[in-house]
């Protein structure tokens, strides 16, 4: 099952649902990652739709004059308005993926899964789009080439000045989703994704409009991908070689996440001071009390205390690791910096 199994910008369907299966307890099972071409994807389908987006437009109003307006033209005819999307567009999405490896993967995608996908688009679509898919589908290697050109020409004009922005939100939702599955386990921590997903039964459930399935993911395991861009609804991808994976809209996203980084620094620096707002910012990451002082250009002594009046205050965490002191940003931590983003 691929991609269009979310519902279309819209109310999922309440007789359908996809379950993911998994061993009560396991951990290990869930894990997270990122996906910088799944964020460009429906990137597009929000500037191809804006009204329907409103917790975009405080990003849309500063990138909508700079498109490459031929290059997203050929990405509108690839990914289409709503519904399914191409698999070769995106990588396996993982913690560590960069926008800069998904597009040197795109680029050496395999072409006959490529044709595969261009086989379903033409399925679904009609008219010019149709014909255009089917050269693409005729002539694989150039459209991958052309597609993989596109893909990074409108990255460059549209995410790439609000990737850092984007990266902390999807993070700062990952650190919080570890945490509480740590504290309450996988049902609390699937219980609190997303309206349309629930726990029961030793298994992750997501309300879809048009599918419903049953997938083991034991022995596997599920990924879970917090999302910026479709913060309409969940999407689920359950065709194998893939594995199974669930796209859920990430949390503190409003329509004003892409504010530049130095408003953010200044709001947080009003409330926290600066040094303990760029500590706070820096610590979706565990980082000892030497590099804090490090970034911050302190002794160790002066982080210290910093890091005691953000720990007192509830916003981070330190625990020892051997000879280290590590620190990290807590829930309510990540909650006042997704409010300032």
């Amino acid at each position: 099952m691929d991609r269009n199994s979310g519902p279309i910008e819209g109310v999922e369907h309440p007789d359908h649902r996809v379950e993911f299966h998994l061993s009560p307890g396991d951990v290990e099972a869930v894990r997270f990652g990122i996906s910088p071409g799944h964020e460009l994807a429906h990137a597009v389908r929000v500037l191809r739709r804006p009204a329907a987006h409103p917790l975009q437009w405080g990003w849309l109003r500063a990138v909508r004059d700079r498109l490459p307006r031929e290059d997203f033209a050929l990405l509108t005819t690839v990914i289409g308005d709503d519904g399914y999307l191409p698999d070769f567009l995106t990588t396996a999405p993982r913690w560590d993926l960069t926008p800069e490896v998904e597009l040197d993967e795109l680029r050496t995608a395999p072409l006959d899964p490529m044709r595969v996908d261009f086989r379903k688009m033409v399925v679904r679509s009609s008219g010019t789009r149709q014909q255009a898919l089917r050269e693409m589908q005729d002539h694989p290697e150039r459209a991958r080439g052309m597609i993989a050109d596109a893909w990074a020409a409108v990255w460059e004009a549209v995410l790439s000045p609000v990737w850092p922005q984007l990266e902390r939100l999807l993070r700062a939702d990952i650190a919080v989703r570890t945490r509480t599955i740590a504290s309450t386990g996988i049902a609390g921590m699937a219980g609190d994704l997303h309206r349309q997903v629930t726990w029961g039964s030793g298994a992750v459930r997501v309300s879809l409009r048009r599918h419903s399935e049953q997938v083991d993911c034991r022995g596997g395991g599920l990924v879970l991908v917090p999302s910026v861009m479709s913060a309409w609804g969940c999407m689920v991808l359950t065709e194998p070689p893939a594995q199974p994976t669930l796209f859920y809209p990430a949390r503190g996203v409003t329509a004003g996440w892409a504010r530049d980084a130095a408003d953010i620094t200044a709001a947080l620096s009003a409330l926290l001071g600066p040094a303990r707002a760029g500590m706070l910012l820096r610590a979706g990451t565990a980082r000892t009390t030497s590099q804090v002082a490090r970034d911050a250009g302190l002794a160790i002594s002066t982080a210290s205390h910093h890091l005691a009046v953000l720990r007192g205050a509830g916003l981070i965490a330190s625990e020892r690791d051997g000879t280290r002191m590590l620190h990290l940003r807590t829930p309510l931590g990540e909650a006042m910096v997704g409010a300032v983003l």
